[in-house]
């Protein structure tokens, strides 16, 4: 296979399991992403890092030599690729740094633009428009054109507590021609924010970058941290911290089902779940002293322990919420007017998930097998493996029973890690990487596999972070789910998706 030998010649990375990088040529780039696509691969991340800046140096303007980086998902585990470039050699009124890849990974369109945005490398990528500086003269659709053909601009502004994001619909009547997202507008700098941070609180930004993925991505950040410093996490800090990112997972699916079914016009759906949440909420706030778990992990385990009244509170609250949810999803599934909405509304075909490269809860939900707690198991999932939830119908249906049957799946498996919580210490001392040490984090978070590298500079301090969320791949195929579609049925298909909008908005 010809992945093997790019796999073969890369070398080990620390931090997350089974991951190597190799440094390419401008003429090996393209050959080797196209043998990543032929071998099946996925791509996880694409990111930049200039080249001999230490971490307080502003980002650098065109001219600067940068590393343009790109993770895939491969059989044999992740494997990046590293080409070095120096932006502004190219001729040309708007030169190409590199060649782009997004006819091989579609969704490498949306962080290449990005990537110019934040670090000034440009792809050969014809999409040129602006992913993150708004441009006061507006933003270039792609128009629809034909007899009764009208647009309809949604946002970014919208009624609910949602994000800013701008969707442009073309349609006929009611039906959907054609959808345009415009995000962006959640930019806060965090890449930048990042950099000059002490090593040692990193975390503490990482567990900011998306409020309902806390756990996911502090895990990742101290699982790349703890890689470069060669920590062992003690076995009830790693029992802890899945069992904080299992009821991250679980408090995420309540607030979708019921959100779902409200979308539906079910509001004791709503209401029911939200109940449910909120309960799971205050047991998280009276065993670790968080509702949100943002602060439960941290470098070498978990900032808080577990009592053991404490334990038997939370195991008796999740086992009703195991119960009741389950009843729930029976009262639900036999509601004609929800299962109406639901069957065969937001349809990503297997076959479309597979060209699009989704992953995480959307393309479980279409056919792609894809978990990183199984397919790229650590500690303590290679002891406590959750059952791989999996459908292929790919309409709103489908997602929602992944959430089903996904919530059950981490209830048990949250009082499965409460039943054999090791004891011991959680928390180990970390000591400060060498300057220039580079690891990667990959924990699969509710939404799907989320994303860490991290590089240390000088003084223990932080050098480079990119942060990579799942939505990043999954919202383009939004833009295919609504397709044929009505207008009245996109939050509905939107909220079956839920997505995040600042964490691709760094």
């Amino acid at each position: 296979m010809p992945l093997t030998k790019w796999w073969q010649r890369a070398r080990e990375v620390c931090g997350a399991p089974r991951t190597r990088r190799i440094g390419v040529t401008m003429e090996q780039w393209s050959p080797c992403a196209g043998d990543v696509a032929a071998g099946g691969g996925r791509l996880l991340a694409m990111w930049a890092s200039d080249i001999g800046q230490d971490a307080s140096a502003a980002p650098s303007g065109r001219g600067a030599a940068t590393e343009v980086c790109a993770a895939f998902l491969t059989d044999p585990g992740v494997l990046i690729l590293e080409l070095p470039v120096e932006p502004g050699r190219a001729s040309g009124p708007q030169p190409a740094d590199y060649p782009g890849i997004e006819a091989l990974f579609p969704c490498a369109s949306r962080m290449q633009r990005a990537m110019f945005d934040l670090s000034a490398v440009r792809s050969s990528d014809p999409d040129r428009r602006p992913w993150l500086r708004h441009a006061p003269e507006g933003y270039d659709f792609v128009r629809v054109a034909g007899e009764g053909v009208h647009e309809v601009a949604v946002g970014p502004v919208h009624a609910g507590t949602i994000e800013p994001g701008h969707f442009r619909f073309s349609v006929v009547g009611e039906k959907v021609l054609r959808l345009e997202e415009r995000l962006g507008y959640k930019h806060k700098g965090i890449e930048r924010r990042f950099s000059g941070l002490p090593l040692a609180e990193g975390h503490r930004l990482a567990a900011r970058i998306a409020g309902d993925s806390a756990v996911a991505y502090s895990w990742a950040y101290c699982q790349a941290l703890e890689g470069m410093a060669a920590c062992v996490v003690p076995p009830r800090a790693a029992a802890l911290r899945a069992l904080c990112l299992e009821l991250e997972r679980i408090a995420n699916h309540l607030g979708d089902l019921g959100a779902l079914a409200n979308d539906a016009g079910f509001a004791f759906g709503l209401t029911q779940f939200s109940r449910l949440k909120e309960d799971l909420l205050r047991e998280n706030s009276r065993a670790f002293g968080q509702r949100y778990l943002m602060d439960a992990v941290a470098p070498g385990g978990t900032h808080a322990d577990l009592a053991a009244d404490a334990a038997t509170r939370l195991a008796a609250r999740i086992a009703a919420v195991e119960h009741e949810s389950a009843e729930l999803r029976g009262i639900l599934e036999d509601h004609a007017g929800v299962r109406d909405r639901f069957t065969g509304t937001g349809v990503l075909t297997p076959e479309l998930a597979l060209r699009l490269g989704v992953i995480g809860l959307v393309g479980r939900a279409s056919g792609q097998a894809l978990d990183a707690r199984i397919d790229l198991a650590f500690a303590p999932y290679d002891g406590h493996p959750p059952a791989k939830v999996v459908r292929g119908e790919g309409d709103v249906a489908a997602r929602a029973t992944v959430r089903h049957e996904e919530l059950a799946e981490s209830c048990r498996l949250a009082r499965a890690l409460l039943a054999s919580l090791p004891p011991g210490p959680c928390l180990s001392s970390v000591r400060t990487p060498v300057a220039g040490s580079f690891a990667t984090g990959l924990v699969e978070g509710w939404r799907g596999p989320t994303f860490v590298a991290l590089e240390a500079g000088p003084d223990g301090r932080i050098r480079r972070c990119h942060p990579h969320d799942p939505s990043w791949q999954n919202w383009p195929a939004l833009e295919h789910a609504i397709l044929g579609n009505i207008v009245a049925d996109f939050p509905l298909i939107n909220k079956s998706f839920n997505l995040a909008y600042g964490a691709v908005d760094l």
